[in-house]
């Protein structure tokens, strides 16, 4: 939720957490009031991606890095067609963007797009209590007369929580479409958007897929209907426990042994699939310097996140499902989440995390070569 008016830096600006926690900055970006589940991101860059992220949906979002804005807003690196989140907080905002792709400043930007924001808090501070304490409702308040903490505080406590929501239909194209191969077509690939980022097809493309992408509410003959060689689920915002159609949609493509590949709210769904629980994370994992391990090969790579739920799967030892066997095949390095999901019996697998680095680094890049060799070898088998 969101009100706003285009404003300027020195206008007062008030950050309320659920708990009574307050921070007092000046607006950046759009004036008004914005409510959201806070949550902080330890990317030192890509921000313009974070922002355009439809996985952020109803989040405000907390840069640890204290610079931002520094190279501005551009053209090419949107991973959709707005921005996303809800609010948006920095430290020290940068005063003069300077990139030779810049077409304009990211406080414009926020504020052409009625995204509200406040600057020049301590957001170390703050990133420290939503360690501690979890992640939260918020609310930004700006304007030149603001109501009383008390009010505030009453307002961002009646905001919807995040646990419990079904969001992902709200950001999934409504209409299907198809981004083409680039070069010699190899494979068809119908993808689930869930929220899906642009980077996510354009990875693929390159690798001579053509990517059919339907909306949230496909069904399994909308699927079959395409003649997929694959089927990718993508990432999105919310609660895999609401996300009843996804995942009776997975199940349909299981039961086909279609190759099948998932990307973060896609690795939910298919331990939902299996039979695997989901639960919320403390404050989530979010950036692009996250240390995960291929069990599979025993290779860490640094990669990109943006999840506040897991999948509740054991670590220990392969699972009987009603696929086939199914094993824990990636986890994060820092608190043992689950990070991918395969099955032994047929291909499917999934990763919590982003492999299309946008932005971030490209350690997972080869994820999406697996998806292919797992189509190719499918169709030598049919061959």
């Amino acid at each position: 939720m969101t009100t706003s008016t285009r404003g300027a830096s020195r206008t007062p600006a008030v950050l309320v957490l659920e708990d009574g926690r307050i921070f007092r900055g000046r607006a950046y970006g759009a004036v008004g009031v914005t409510f959201g589940e806070a949550v902080f991101s330890t990317g030192m860059t890509g921000y313009q991606e974070t922002l355009t992220d439809p996985s952020y949906h109803r989040q405000v979002v907390v840069m640890t890095a204290p610079h931002v804005g520094n190279t501005g807003v551009n053209d090419e690196d949107p991973e959709s067609k707005r921005i996303w989140v809800a609010g948006y907080v920095v430290r020290d905002p940068a005063r003069v963007p300077s990139n030779w792709r810049s077409r304009g400043s990211l406080d414009e930007e926020l504020a052409r797009q009625d995204v509200v924001g406040i600057s020049g808090i301590d957001t170390r501070a703050l990133t420290r209590h939503l360690r501690e304490r979890g992640a939260m409702r918020v609310g930004i308040f700006s304007g030149n007369a603001l109501p009383d903490e008390g009010t505030m505080l009453a307002e961002v406590r009646q905001a919807p929580e995040m646990k419990g929501a079904s969001l992902y239909e709200e950001v999934a194209t409504e209409e299907a479409y198809v981004v083409p191969a680039l070069g010699e077509k190899k494979f068809t690939v119908a993808a689930v958007d869930l929220g899906i980022k642009g980077m996510t097809p354009h990875r693929m493309a390159e690798r001579g897929i053509e990517v059919h992408v339907l909306p949230a509410t496909a069904t399994a003959e909308d699927i079959h209907a395409v003649g997929p060689d694959g089927v990718f689920f993508s990432n999105g915002p919310g609660d895999p426990e609401r996300a009843e159609h996804p995942v009776a949609l997975m199940r349909a493509v299981l039961e086909r042994k279609i190759p099948l590949f998932g990307i973060c709210f896609g690795n939910q769904i298919l331990g939902r699939a299996l039979g695997f629980g989901t639960y919320k994370l403390k404050y989530g994992h979010r950036g692009i310097n996250q240390p995960v391990q291929d069990r599979t090969t025993g290779k860490v790579e640094v990669t990109a996140h943006n999840h506040g739920f897991a999948v509740d799967a054991p670590l220990d030892r392969v699972s009987d499902t009603p696929y086939g066997r199914a094993e824990v095949s990636h986890v994060c390095l820092n608190d043992q989440v689950v990070e991918g999901l395969q099955l032994l019996d047929q291909p499917a697998f999934s990763v919590q995390y982003h492999p299309e680095a946008a932005a971030g680094p490209h350690d997972a890049a080869y994820l999406f070569d697996r998806f292919v060799e797992l189509m190719a070898e499918k169709g030598a088998q049919r061959a």
